[in-house]
């Protein structure tokens, strides 16, 4: 059937050009036979020759991308969410290709959003971080000489806007003679950074609109899909090219409380674990924003000559809560916005290309958004400027059904930290089926920590296979030594004035490993303290798991130091109980960090017998992990 088809667009294509050549050639003749004086007749280059058959510009798509703020993978009812219901988004997926295994470029919106404009990797950007953890103005980013002596490693800073003499999608399809348009937050930049100078001739931002006195009240949102239709009508009689960027799902959360009434009727937590009713209610209000562009597209008639890209600039947010409640899940991928784990990064992407693309098929194959640059391109006939490098590939083989599409391997590169995911300075590349992380300086000796996932039988990245996949850590340590050397990215560095703490923990006690658990030997009944400054770098609620084992009934507390109050006081601390003699308990303690957390201190109480400890995790409270320190054999579950 494939074939059939694609020989079917093959000969409307040589139809077409065979058509337009004759029409070319009858226009020279009329002109030569009619013309008073004699017609000198331009050079024809390889370069205006190709322009003489590509396709007219009147025939030409018009190109839609809508991209969503923080939308996660599976919010939407076409990605299997229940609590969020989206018909018009469901309606526009039956149209087009939808794309199960698509990824941002970064799990931050800033880095994301630059690479799909200009179809690089973040890392050759040098865009590696968001704005809102790089504050000032930063052109040329660099590798500090030195870090605080409790953080392990020295990390780069970031640009804080787009170069302005990157090339964007929109330029190159302003030159083939598109209209072009940016309507949403930019956020990439001032000066020659600014969408005005980087393609887009028509711009409308979010900002300026909500601040007029006419229109207080109104969701920024749907002023941005007014202007949108006030714009594709006006240039409804030439190709456009609409970058239509939504606030939502971002903050602030906000829907009417009507809407957040019907969310919170239809919510259960019991069967799905995304049930926050004010995100449902943006998700809903999304929907009808992307219905009134379907509709405005009916009633122009122009729906079967545009092309509409849907899609988010990174994963959902499940560090923010509102009313009591996650924003919303990603399960089952790990991790949300700003990780390093599939939850950050594997986003929604729904393509309509009509005429090209098979409409309501579902695309196993693994894309980035980098990608989108040369597909918009190749959509919009336009060219890319001989010897100019991008990092993306065409994805019309995948949009058409092709069995053989392979895009390559995809990488993320964050050389920061997170506090406010915990994310510590990473790389990961997926190749085939496989993943591999790499968390730089990730041990406490500041050397690298490797964690592999077999995503294809573990998508919840739950199974690290790095102690029995060494031939995968080899030939996926290669590719990202490579990628790093081609994008001269910047990596970080062992900081010389960290000072570390004995295997990570400090204790008083005689510690020893045996048979395969830490034993921590008490001195008479006194108290022991363990404590350690190798922390995720959070300001958010922490859970701490721990198993323990001890011949005898004890209490316990955990005390915590943050970056303004650097000491362990009793103001800060939660208290716990063992109650099982001689058997393995696993326990959960909530920490409720509000500030930088730098410091976790375990008192274990007075008693008559050692203690043994396996493993402790500490977990966001989505489950997400954010450290491991692993003492003896006891696998961590």
């Amino acid at each position: 059937m494939l074939p059939d088809c694609q020989a079917y667009f093959s000969q409307r294509r040589l139809t077409r050009i065979l058509s337009g050549l004759g029409l070319l050639f009858a226009s020279l003749i009329w002109i030569l036979a009619t013309s008073p004086a004699p017609l000198v007749l331009a050079q024809i280059t390889p370069e205006t020759s190709a322009d003489l058959i590509s396709a007219p510009l009147a025939q030409r798509p018009n190109i839609i991308v809508i991209m969503v703020d923080d939308l996660g993978w599976r919010d939407t009812s076409i990605y299997g969410s229940k609590s969020s219901r989206t018909p018009q988004i469901d309606a526009l997926a039956a149209r087009g290709v939808i794309f199960t295994q698509a990824y941002s470029s970064s799990s931050l919106d800033e880095p994301s959003r630059a690479s799909l404009l200009t179809g690089k990797w973040p890392a050759r950007l040098k865009l590696t971080q968001s704005r809102e953890l790089n504050p000032g103005k930063i052109l040329e980013p660099s590798l500090p000489q030195s870090a605080l002596s409790h953080i392990s490693m020295i990390t780069p800073t970031s640009r804080t806007q787009l170069p302005g003499d990157e090339l964007t999608a929109a330029e190159i399809l302003q030159t083939a003679g598109y209209a072009t348009a940016f309507m949403g937050e930019w956020n990439l930049g001032e000066n020659a950074s600014q969408p005005e100078h980087q393609g887009f001739s028509h711009v409308v931002r979010s900002s300026p609109l909500t601040s007029q006195p006419q229109l207080a009240g109104q969701h920024t949102d749907d002023l941005l899909t007014q202007q949108a239709i006030n714009w594709m009508e006006t240039n409804s009689r030439e190709p456009f090219f609409l970058n239509l960027w939504y606030q939502s799902v971002g903050a602030p959360f906000e829907a009417p409380p009507a809407d957040i009434q019907q969310a919170r009727t239809s919510a259960d937590p019991s069967q799905d674990p995304q049930h926050a009713p004010v995100m449902a209610a943006m998700i809903a209000a999304l929907d009808q924003r992307v219905g009134l562009i379907v509709a405005a597209l009916e009633r122009l008639k122009l729906t079967e000559r545009t092309i509409i890209v849907f899609t988010s600039d990174n994963g959902g947010n499940m560090t923010d809560t509102i009313e009591g409640d996650l924003l919303t899940s990603n399960r089952p991928l790990r991790g949300g916005k700003g990780s390093m784990y599939e939850g950050g990064s594997r986003v929604p992407l729904i393509v309509v290309w009509p005429g090209v693309a098979t409409p309501a098929r579902s695309c196993d194959d693994v894309v980035s958004a980098v990608d989108l640059l040369p597909t918009l391109v190749d959509m919009a006939s336009g060219t890319i400027p001989p010897g100019h490098h991008i990092d993306g590939v065409n994805l019309k083989p995948a949009l058409t059904g092709a069995t053989d599409f392979d895009r390559g391997a995809i990488f993320h590169h964050y050389p920061h930290y997170n506090p406010t995911t915990g994310t510590t300075p990473a790389i990961s590349v997926r190749s085939e089926n496989m993943k591999l992380i790499r968390f730089f300086g990730g041990h406490v000796t500041q050397t690298d920590r490797i964690e592999v996932y077999d995503l294809q039988n573990d998508p919840g990245e739950r199974i690290n296979l790095a102690r029995s996949r060494r031939d995968e850590i080899v030939r996926m340590t290669n590719l990202i030594q490579n990628f790093l050397k081609e994008t001269s990215a910047l990596v970080p560095q062992k900081n010389p004035n960290f000072e570390r703490p004995q295997q990570g923990w400090a204790t008083g006690a005689d510690a020893e490993v045996e048979d395969g658990e830490l034993v921590l030997k008490r001195s008479g009944d006194r108290p022991i303290l363990f404590e350690t400054y190798d922390v995720p770098h959070v300001n958010r609620q922490l859970r701490l798991r721990l198993p323990l084992k001890t011949s005898s009934r004890m209490e316990g507390r955990v005390m915590w130091s943050t970056s303004s109050e650097q000491s362990f006081t009793q103001n800060r601390q939660v208290k716990f109980a063992v109650t099982q003699k001689g058997e393995w308990e696993t326990h959960e303690i909530t920490l409720p960090v509000q500030d930088l957390l730098t410091g976790i201190r375990i008192e274990f109480g007075k008693g008559n017998s050692d203690l043994s400890l396996g493993w402790i995790r500490a977990e966001l409270i989505d489950g997400n992990l954010v450290k491991e320190w692993q003492f003896g054999e006891v696998e961590s579950e």
